[in-house]
């Protein structure tokens, strides 16, 4: 199984528009950050989570034609904007795509994307949408899924199993709860919201993410949903063994 980060920037990304890079050294090709994503795949199958306004390069950058399904972890703009782009993943298919997510974000996606999902003026639909449960198995993919506080709302948390090998994508929470903590133990990797070092309302800060970590013990963390206050060579000389800052296009086979 293989973990590809398609994208490990915050919602402006980094840089920001006006070329504003903060405190991350715009020399360092690691620190330019796309909206975040990420692919899961085996030999046989593809699955994508979230399509960011980013989506097409990131596609591109990964020579990724071709998907099996994809899931939405909760309906903010910079996790679902770049949907129309599924159209040509439709027309390299001959069919819709297969999309999950929870009922509340089902409603959101529905209303505001309407034609993706059941066509308009002659166009056909380009994904389908059905309610993503607590365990689903997605080609030779195991999903399992929490509900995670995300301000006013919640969003996926998702664990991947195949071959063996156990990923879990954390990302846009604020707390972490009991369930939460049981579908990320065991895991041989944990990628992982860390926003900033300042505490935010609605994402875990750099201090609660190594304290989750080594509780939890993940063979390896890797850091994304980053701003441009995360520099990456400042973050690789403080983090301890075994956490890494991602980077965009990054492949981690397990």
């Amino acid at each position: 199984m293989k973990v590809t980060i398609l994208g490990c920037g915050t919602s402006s990304g980094v840089p920001r528009i006006g070329n504003d890079w903060g405190a991350c050294d715009p020399t360092e090709p690691r620190n330019a950050r796309r909206r975040v994503s990420i692919l899961v795949n085996t030999a046989s199958t593809t699955i994508l989570v979230d399509t960011s306004p980013d989506l097409r390069a990131q596609l591109l950058d990964a020579r990724v034609g071709q998907i099996d399904a994809v899931i939405w972890t909760h309906d903010h703009a910079d996790h679902v904007h770049g949907l129309d782009d599924l159209r040509q993943l439709f027309h390299n298919a001959g069919a819709p795509i297969a999309g999950y997510a929870r009922p509340a974000t089902i409603a959101v996606l529905r209303g505001r994307f309407a034609y993706v999902f059941e066509g308009a003026d002659g166009y056909p639909a380009t994904a389908t949408l059905a309610e993503l449960p607590d365990a689903i198995r997605i080609g030779d993919i195991d999903v399992r899924v929490v509900d995670q506080p995300h301000g006013s709302i919640t969003s996926a948390g998702l664990r991947f199993e195949a071959e063996g090998k156990t990923a879990a994508y954390a990302t846009d929470f604020h707390a972490m709860t009991d369930a939460m903590r049981t579908l990320y133990s065991g895991l041989g990797l944990w990628v992982v919201d860390a926003l900033r070092r300042r505490p935010h309302p609605t994402h875990p800060h750099l201090g609660e993410v190594l304290g989750w970590a080594a509780e939890l013990a993940p063979k390896r963390t890797l850091l994304t949903h980053m701003d441009n206050s995360m520099d990456y060579k400042s973050l690789l000389a403080e983090l301890p063994a075994g956490v890494q800052p991602a980077y965009d296009n990054q492949a981690i086979l397990l």
